[in-house]
């Protein structure tokens, strides 16, 4: 099995060198819509379509045979993905082409490239730093896509591949609970605390409201100019977040590597849409809403593919409500939770508390003894549930509620 790692490349491009850029990107875009509009829409085999109309496409777009075959490659693929959306292909953007290893030669004694344009071969120097070289020195790379930015710059995104070492068995869980107070919290205790960005996230918010206002309300200049500055804060905050996101990712790993343990995280997959359907605040839903633990998640698994660690997703449900102790559900008050088994009574850390459930959950995935480890002895749990005066309470409300609807139905 082969891991593909994708290193991003700036170009250095001289003025003659920007409109050879355009011109391949632009055919390359317009060979894609030729091929999408004179096809059948519902035809994703490669195969089939490069039958169909692979001479007439390179006529049309005059690319090299090469990248022509790259273009009806990006058509199908399209077309896959919108199926699976229930959605159409449209149209394709001048701000991508496909390369491979026919088309790209890639040199490390001076760091440069040669790209294939529509007229002869062009070559472009590599401008990128340690960690780049680091990851690129004695490779060979088989395949990457010029990528035009909005700001006008060409960047590279090489795709390199790698075998990743053999991921050990292990009984061993590091389990994550993810939040919003606290980021990540571990079953070791660790935490990441969201407290030192959420001022950050906060400004973002601010300033950002107020560009909107602006961009609404004022002159054609004024929304113009505010329009631009909110697309600029739009990339610094998504860095930001990406940045964040790899930091805590790869301390996360490497944490679980140190000790030989797997690492299980809670499958939050659609919980954004559910939660949205609650009624809630407009200042809960973005605090909710503005952090990409999707993202996070998507970090945590190339890189425990990268560096040996299985990243395991469990059911989130109950995970935050039942005491990792006895396993009897408690009583959560924002970040406290309390067992109410009187023989039990565990007070402590909410998050970790979750954690710890995960990771026990983390470990009944591949173990064969099923879910007995998160289990409790109902019979015990009833028995000592009547000790407590909460419970005795509560029972002796069920008897009257039961009583009357005995009455009422024998009556």
């Amino acid at each position: 099995m082969f891991q593909i790692l994708t290193v991003s490349c700036k170009l250095e491009v001289s003025p003659h060198q920007v409109g050879k850029l355009d011109a391949v990107l632009s055919a390359f875009a317009k060979c894609c819509e030729f091929i999408n509009s004179n096809t059948p829409k519902k035809l994703t085999n490669q195969i089939a379509v490069q039958s169909l109309i692979y001479k007439e496409a390179r006529a049309h777009s005059g690319l090299s045979a090469q990248m022509t075959i790259h273009a009806i490659r990006r058509v199908c693929a399209n077309r896959k993905t919108a199926k699976q959306k229930d959605k159409s292909v449209k149209d394709f953007a001048p701000t991508s082409a496909t390369y491979d290893s026919r088309t790209l030669t890639f040199r490390e004694s001076d760091w440069t490239v040669s790209l294939t344009m529509l007229k002869g071969r062009e070559k472009f120097k590599l401008h990128i730093g340690n960690y780049q070289k680091h990851l690129l020195q004695g490779q060979k790379p088989k395949s990457a896509t010029l990528v035009k930015r909005n700001d006008g710059s060409f960047y590279l995104q090489i795709q390199l591949e790698a075998e990743p070492p053999i991921i050990p068995e292990t009984d061993e869980v590091l389990g994550v609970d993810l939040g919003r107070t606290d980021i990540a919290c571990t079953s070791d205790g660790d935490k990441h605390s969201g407290k030192q960005i959420t001022p950050t996230r906060y400004r973002y918010s601010r300033v950002r409201a107020a560009l909107q206002r602006k961009a609404s309300k004022g002159t054609r200049s004024t929304r113009r100019r505010a329009r631009q500055v909110l697309q600029r804060l739009s990339g610094r905050e998504r860095r930001f977040q990406a940045w964040l996101n790899h930091t805590i990712s790869y301390r996360l790993i490497q944490q679980a590597q140190q000790f030989n343990r797997a690492m299980a995280l809670e499958d939050l997959t659609g919980i954004r849409e559910r939660t949205n359907e609650l009624p809630r605040s407009k200042t809960e839903r973005r605090r909710s809403n503005s952090w990409a633990f999707y993202q996070l998640r998507q970090f945590l698994s190339y890189k425990g593919v990268k560096f040996g660690v299985d990243v395991r997703l469990v059911d989130p449900r109950y995970t935050s409500k039942s005491c990792h102790c006895c396993k009897v559900i408690g009583n959560r008050q924002g970040k406290k939770f309390e067992c109410l088994n009187v023989t039990c009574g565990w007070i402590g850390d909410a998050d970790v508390n979750g954690a710890k459930n995960i990771a026990t959950l983390g470990v009944i995935v591949n173990n064969p003894r099923g879910s007995g480890m998160m289990s409790c002895n109902l019979q015990d749990v009833v028995l000592r549930a009547t000790e407590s005066p909460r419970c005795t309470a509560i029972i002796g409300q069920l008897r009257v509620v039961y009583t009357s609807i005995y009455l009422e139905e024998n009556i």
